[in-house]
């Protein structure tokens, strides 16, 4: 095959062009409740919600939040685990004319900071466990209400009056919110599906900002119109082709708040009319295996750790839990190993596949056939629409041919408008309709695309993104600390694993658990470095500037 200035997806087993309605996201949802209006859309712990419901409750939703001041444009937080009140939340704000700000509810108040202050949100939605940790910030940015839900407002009858017991024998009380603030049930109680604003919502509207890891370490807000994430869900179904639609059942244990779950797991579903059985906690793997024995589920987006989890897990090899119902799955996140691709197909019988995706065209821009050739290592074809090329890591402008190594650009419908407020960066990563994704690849000549490497320095723990200069930040703020560098190290369990490399001040002395209780009051838990090691100095450039690539070289050279 001769070399190509760029590559189009051309699996036969899936459409070359897709369709693309000119409506806004939340269209999805609509269309599946006239269609399945009494199919479960969420299941949480056996409670459900019908899709009629969860359209006239995301009706209800906006009216509230434009009773509150919400107006077309207007970024509107969610600080919630996976669970139906995130579904709510979700297309209620995009129905009111706002635009979603999914937050990582494991955030401190710290890292919670920096988003709602660069967003400018000024309402936001919360479970009331982390009712505190939001209101903590708000002194320091525009936050004015916060919308407070209890977990157990959606649990079975039973499963529910559980909860609020053990909650009152080990708090006393209830939360009590400050005024201004307004419980979840009470403002959906004091509105009507007919009080939903009537917005002109186009699909150049923003509809998501995604906050993501940028190259200086900032976290940056990739903003996706409602035109990408309805590109994207398509494009996502379209590579489903066995999918029965108002049959389906998604495990969604996989975080709502980024936009792989976002939109590969929640979108998806309502466009398919699944039935999604919510996980709190993404790797709860009692609960996971709990749900998938119980509720059956069909397809399951997930990460490898997880994966591996359940290959590894006594009761799964010993067949007291039946894992069978499990027919589809598309890895992300972090590379998939061939062993635990073959070791839960066995297990399930059914297909796992490697994918890859970014939150600057969200999600997804490339997987594996779920039938066909699935070449070890390898991240896939494009979807449709997608169109790729590999240039020069030298000039960044010639276009290289197969197998010859360079970054890996993108032309997409779902590819993102930009960064929120950010112009320089977003012209480097957005240069003549294409997106420079930041990851150094190659293709083959069949096609398919493999990632050699991150041009950016991106750590994945179990799929989660950690950036090396927050938590250098953190560390460096301990006064005992001259010098640090953090970087990604190889894990058996999570695939990546954040380390760090300790310069202390002359005099000082401190242990590795010392060091890990400072970050645990800075840095959410997956950030945190499970190894620290101290040394007398850090490689560094001619400039001063650390050496990360040599420290996680210098580190590989320890092990073997």
């Amino acid at each position: 095959m001769e070399p190509r200035p760029w590559h189009k997806n051309y699996d036969p087993g899936v459409p070359q062009t897709l369709v693309y309605p000119q409506v806004p996201l939340f269209h999805f949802l609509e269309e599946t409740a006239r269609r399945y209006p009494d199919r479960a859309c969420t299941v949480f712990k056996g409670a459900e919600i019908t899709y009629r419901e969860m359209n006239e409750l995301t009706d209800r939703l906006a009216a509230g939040l434009a009773a509150l001041g919400v107006k077309k444009g207007d970024p509107v937080g969610i600080f919630m685990p996976n669970s139906p009140q995130f579904v709510i939340a979700f297309y209620g704000i995009l129905k009111a004319g706002g635009v979603v700000v999914a937050t990582n509810p494991l955030y401190t108040p710290r890292e919670l900071e920096h988003q709602l202050r660069d967003a400018g949100i000024e309402v936001m939605l919360a479970m009331s466990n982390f009712y505190n940790k939001v209101k903590e910030t708000q002194p320091k940015t525009r936050l004015k209400t916060v919308i407070v839900s209890n977990i157990k407002e959606y649990l079975p009858g039973m499963l529910r009056l559980l909860f609020t017991l053990a909650k009152e024998k080990k708090d006393g009380h209830k939360v009590q919110i400050a005024d201004g603030d307004v419980w979840f049930q009470d403002l959906l109680a004091r509105h009507t599906s007919d009080q939903r604003p009537k917005v002109e919502i186009t699909p150049e509207d923003t509809a998501v900002f995604q906050y993501s890891g940028g190259t200086t370490g900032l976290s940056k807000a990739a903003v996706a119109v409602h035109r990408n994430l309805v590109a994207n869900t398509l494009q996502i179904r379209s590579w489903m082709p066995d999918c029965a639609e108002g049959e389906e059942v998604t495990l969604m244990a996989i975080p709502l708040f980024h936009v792989y779950g976002m939109v590969a797991g929640m979108s998806f579903s309502v466009q398919s009319a699944c039935s999604m059985v919510m996980i709190p906690n993404p790797r709860d793997l009692k609960d996971v295996l709990g749900s998938i024995a119980k509720f059956r589920p069909t397809i399951y987006p997930g990460v490898p750790a997880m994966y591996n989890a359940i290959n590894n897990h006594p009761d799964v090899i010993a067949g007291k839990v039946d894992v069978s119902s499990i027919k589809a799955c598309i890895s992300g996140s972090a590379p998939l190993l061939r062993e635990t691709k073959e070791r839960f197909e066995q297990l399930t019988g059914g297909k796992l596949v490697e994918g890859f995706g970014l939150s600057e065209a969200p999600t997804a821009t490339h997987c594996n056939p779920l039938n066909g050739k699935n070449p070890p290592g390898s991240i896939g074809l494009p979807m449709p629409d997608v169109d790729c090329r590999i240039v020069s890591l030298d000039d960044g402008v010639t276009v290289l041919g197969v197998g010859e190594v360079g970054e890996l650009t993108i032309k997409a419908p779902n590819v993102m408008k930009g960064y929120h407020n950010m112009p320089t960066e977003t012209a480097n990563s957005l240069r003549n309709g294409w997106l420079f994704t930041g990851d150094i690849a190659r293709m083959d000549e069949d096609g398919f695309f493999y990632i050699v490497d991150r041009k950016k320095e991106l750590i994945k723990p179990g799929g989660f993104q950690v950036w090396p200069r927050e938590v250098e930040e953190a560390i460096a703020e301990n006064p005992k600390v001259l010098e640090v560098g953090v970087a990604g190290i190889p894990d058996a369990v999570r695939g990546e694993t954040v380390k760090a490399w300790v310069v202390l001040k002359p005099g000082q002395t401190a242990t590795v658990e010392e060091l890990r209780e400072w970050c645990k009051e800075r840095l959410a838990p997956y950030k945190l470095p499970t190894q620290v090691e101290f040394r007398q100095e850090l490689p560094k450039t001619t400039v001063g500037k650390i050496l990360r690539r040599e420290l996680v070289r210098q580190d590989r050279e320890k092990v073997t």
